[in-house]
């Protein structure tokens, strides 16, 4: 790796002017590209001390070996120009979005001589409208099959069409009128285009004018006495209205408007996007992104952005619903008009039905990045490469087959407790997770905790084996409790341990296993801030790839791990604050405590609940609902007139203040 300060540009050379930069590595290979209002002040940050910046900035620069620029006019042509280099260089650490699936396009090939209607995927072609895209291609199936009848189009193949104009005779949409058949001269090309304008119209939203005109055609039909002709018109209604059912109105008042969401974690990102014209809901779209770089959601939406419309015009909407504004709004909005040819607008929505449907969006994102993370962890090739990375990455003899790891929760040192996860192949083992509730330890010391679970988990091994090995067979020691036929609780011994946290949490996991005699399972800690590895004894901690299937392992075990800790933490902390507001409630007891508790599941849901809501719980009558819901709102007023205890950083034992 190179040291930035090598290819530092000379003081004074780098120009104040907004522009784009480019960074190349030792190979000229381009890695980076990035646009600034003043490239001077954007291109100093990258040059100084290599620990003030973020690990994957760091990671940046060190693999870069130069660095050029282009001065620009304004900041318009700068997002250009960015867009445009970033499109031909494809640099490994510019945020690339990728579809999470393919989606179906609904495609008309206006280019051709008689316009064809289909149904397809991938990327999009010159002289072809689109519509879309959609989440299911049998639903835009349906509903071209519905529309054809009143805009009876080509939609036949190219050799179909050709077969039936040398045989004279059409094909059987032909003959059932969802085909106006071109192919045997029954209309002209120039008719034949008109339909397929109707078509496109109202695919692209203008459809109360096209039922108002078959509404009006059928009455005239049906006052001239033309029944035959009025029931067509009938079906033909239905047939549009069903089509228009098939997509929901969301926005009353007829918006055309693209609605975005992110849903993000400290590696990757998943944007989802629905497209809605006129009000409906025309398609779905969305993409994941692996995170290289160190912005945050605006940022995020503006990188999205620029590659979503940066080479299409046509899809830009009026109005764009973004979760955050993109740092150079005015700029993007500026940009994205002159590409539409009239105003763009990028906006926040705050509340409302537009509010309601971007929470729909972003319901949608979580989903989808779920979705993503499953699947690349039930992965096998995946998994085996996560092992591996971790393995080179900590210099370890084997391939950590069997990891366990661990977290404290507390709250200002009340009801501390910690959980151990267990992965075994690289997939979760629920069976053999365990929690703790930690007693030696008085007040909030995440250190002393650490070492007093680690104690405990560890001292149980050495009991385990030691019993096992009493009744050890000639495979060797009975893992297998002979009784109950299950694996002995504690019995088997994990390839690496993992505690969240830095050189404090590490260091005493390892004291704690030093002290049982047990100097073969190696540790690490991974420090959330900054996702770093830490190993006992060592200044430095190891830097794994952003990239990297193996940080995203060890990423997904320790949010794991956190997850079950709070819960645990959670349900303690609801159990002992119930019984601690009902102590004073005459005939109350521990079982009828413990059954208000399962029936609300937390102390929220009781704090809301009515007295005649409680009294509904067995064995709680009304009289004692009463008492109940006027010892919770006592102890909520005590609760709130009460003097609150300073919040405390644990790592720098700084006093945080409120703001």
């Amino acid at each position: 790796m190179a040291s930035p300060s090598s290819y530092r540009p000379a003081p004074g050379s780098i120009p104040t002017s907004p522009g784009v930069y480019r960074f190349r590595d030792a190979k000229g290979r381009v890695i980076y590209v990035g646009k600034a209002k003043s490239l001077r002040s954007r291109l100093s940050s990258y040059f100084q001390d290599i620990g003030n910046l973020h690990p994957r900035t760091a990671s940046m620069v060190t693999t870069g070996a130069s660095v050029e620029w282009t001065v620009v006019d304004t900041e318009v042509e700068a997002l250009q120009l960015e867009y445009s280099w970033i499109k031909e260089f494809d640099p490994r650490f510019n945020v690339k979005y990728r579809d999470d699936k393919s989606y179906p396009w609904l495609a008309v090939t206006v280019g051709e001589e008689f316009p064809r209607v289909m149904v397809g995927r991938g990327a999009k072609r010159k002289g072809t409208r689109y519509f879309g895209p959609y989440s299911h291609a049998w639903a835009i199936r349906e509903t071209v099959d519905l529309l054809l009848r009143v805009f009876p189009m080509r939609s036949c193949s190219n050799g179909v069409f050709k077969r039936s104009a040398q045989i004279g005779r059409p094909c059987l949409l032909g003959y059932i009128d969802k085909c106006s058949a071109p192919c045997v001269g029954s209309v002209t090309a120039e008719e034949h285009r008109e339909i397929v304008d109707d078509f496109c119209d109202f695919m692209g939203g203008n459809t109360a004018a096209f039922t108002r005109r078959v509404e009006r055609e059928m009455y005239a039909a049906s006052e001239a006495l033309d029944f035959e002709k009025a029931a067509r018109l009938r079906d033909d209604l239905g047939a549009l209205n069903r089509a228009l059912e098939k997509q929901a109105v969301v926005l009353g008042d007829g918006t055309d408007a693209d609605v975005i969401a992110l849903a993000e974690d400290p590696l990757e990102v998943a944007v989802q996007i629905f497209y809605v014209r006129g009000g409906r809901i025309r398609g779905q779209r969305g993409w994941v992104a692996d995170r290289t770089d160190e912005g945050g959601t605006p940022e995020l939406v503006q990188d999205f952005l620029l590659q979503l419309y940066g080479g299409e015009s046509d899809s830009i909407p009026r109005e764009v619903l973004v979760p955050a504004l993109p740092p150079d709004h005015d700029v993007l909005e500026e940009l994205l008009g002159e590409r539409r040819g009239s105003k763009v607008a990028i906006r926040v929505p705050q509340r409302g039905d537009k509010r309601d449907l971007q929470q729909t969006v972003a319901t949608n994102a979580l989903q989808a990045l779920a979705l993503h993370k499953t699947k690349r962890a039930s992965d096998l090739t995946t998994r085996n490469r996560a092992l591996e990375e971790i393995q080179q990455a900590l210099g370890l003899d084997e391939v950590p087959l069997r990891i366990e790891c661990y977290d404290v929760s507390n709250l200002q040192g009340t009801e501390v407790v910690a959980s151990m996860v267990v992965f075994e192949d690289g997939l979760a083992r629920k069976s053999e997770y365990r929690r703790f509730v930690i007693r030696g330890v008085d007040g909030q010391n995440d250190v002393a905790s650490m070492h007093e679970v680690i104690t405990r988990r560890f001292r149980r091994l050495l009991d385990e084996q030691a019993r096992s090995e009493t009744v050890a067979t000639d495979s060797g020691p009975m893992l297998i409790d002979p009784d109950t036929g299950r694996p002995r609780k504690f019995a088997y011994a994990p390839s690496l341990v993992v505690v969240d946290g830095g050189p404090p949490q590490v260091a005493a996991a390892q004291q704690a296993l030093a002290e049982l005699g047990l100097n073969d399972i190696p540790v690490c800690g991974l420090a959330k801030r900054l996702e770093e590895v830490w190993l006992p004894g060592e200044e430095d901690p190891v830097i794994m790839a952003r990239t990297s299937e193996g940080l995203y392992l060890l990423q997904r075990i320790r949010d794991e791990a956190h997850r079950f800790a709070i819960t645990h933490h959670r349900g303690r902390r609801s159990k002992s604050m119930v019984e601690s507001m009902l102590d004073d409630v005459p005939g109350l007891g521990e079982v009828r405590r413990k059954t208000l508790l399962k029936h609300f599941g937390s102390l929220k849901k009781l704090r809301e609940a009515e007295a005649d809501q409680i009294a509904l719980v067995p064995g709680i009558g009304p009289r004692t609902a009463t008492a109940i819901k006027d010892a919770v709102a006592k102890a909520d007023a005590t609760r709130k007139t009460a003097p609150r205890e300073p919040a405390v950083n644990t790592a720098t034992g700084e006093i945080l203040e409120d703001d």
